[in-house]
């Protein structure tokens, strides 16, 4: 007996998709072509003039996915790419010993004693995620890390240890930046553009933790004070992790003694040294 389609179905778009798909298969530049429908046209697509289509959807497919998710609510972490998990650190000091080079023995050296950040980040994650494993989907505190690897994979690793879905939020970059494999698959999205990239971080934060990182974790952190200062972004927990880093990095007192900030600026953040006092920072601003 015939069947009408669902008329809440999407019309599929197999026969475009497939001709795309076939010149990707067989490895064959695709060249312009006036015929080919617009959105099967990368050439059209990654013109100048298609940029803000191109906003819409970076900002669009990420909210779809975890809109079906079922998650509304995250912990963002930052921090930075090159710290490594301490088993890494203590086989890169064998090596270096092995081979007596001094060079190599001193990056390994410093490579164990930052490895503690992921250590931290990990348990810090866990202590979430467990939280989370008790709680209604709606209420569900979701890891959120930039996907990549150092403290971002340590955040997702914390997640995956108790088997709690978590966010990848990653980045093209000219240094391809792999998608760790902590990231649950179906939440692993990634993006060109930098503002859309943050945009998402935001969207779903109750809470951020920055743990010692570079250029792009100072980047990503003095942006989100920036939002809660001038009350773009609600205010949320801005957790700084490591007194020794921090205090050692940042003069905030300064801004204040030169007017360039009020005083009550430096209440938007907090520093901490341990995953137990992260997470109890967190839990007090929430009454969790």
């Amino acid at each position: 007996m015939e069947t009408t389609e669902d008329i809440r179905e999407s019309t599929p778009l197999s026969d475009a998709w497939a001709a795309l798909q076939a010149h990707a298969d067989r490895g064959e530049p695709l060249e312009p072509d006036a015929y080919r429908l617009a959105f099967a046209d990368p050439e059209f697509l990654l013109r100048r003039e298609t940029r803000g289509i191109r906003f819409q959807l970076e900002l669009l497919k990420p909210d779809l996915g975890l809109a079906a998710a079922g998650i509304h609510h995250t912990v963002v972490f930052y921090g930075g790419a090159r710290f490594v998990a301490p088993e890494v650190a203590e086989q890169q000091l064998a090596i270096a010993r092995a081979a007596g080079d001094a060079q190599a023995l001193a990056l390994a050296e410093r490579a164990l004693r930052t490895s503690r950040y992921y250590d931290q980040a990990r348990a810090f994650a866990r202590l979430v995620a467990s939280y989370s494993l008790r709680q209604p989907q709606a209420e569900k505190l979701f890891i959120c890390t930039g996907g990549g690897p150092g403290v971002m994979e340590a955040a997702n690793r914390g997640a995956d240890d108790v088997g709690v879905p978590s966010v990848g939020l990653n980045i093209a970059l000219p240094h391809e930046q792999a998608t760790n494999p902590y990231v649950s698959p179906h939440l692993a999205f990634k993006f060109h553009y930098f503002a859309l990239r943050k945009m998402h971080f935001m969207m779903r934060a109750k809470a951020l933790v920055a743990f010692p990182g570079g250029f792009g974790t100072l980047d990503e952190l003095f942006e989100v004070l920036t939002l809660v200062q001038t009350r773009k972004a609600k205010p949320v927990p801005i957790v700084l992790f490591g007194h020794d880093y921090w205090n050692r990095l940042l003069n905030l007192e300064l801004l204040v003694e030169e007017g360039a900030i009020a005083p009550e600026d430096l209440a938007l953040y907090q520093i901490v040294d341990t995953p137990e006092a992260a997470w109890d920072a967190i839990r007090q601003f929430y009454g969790l």
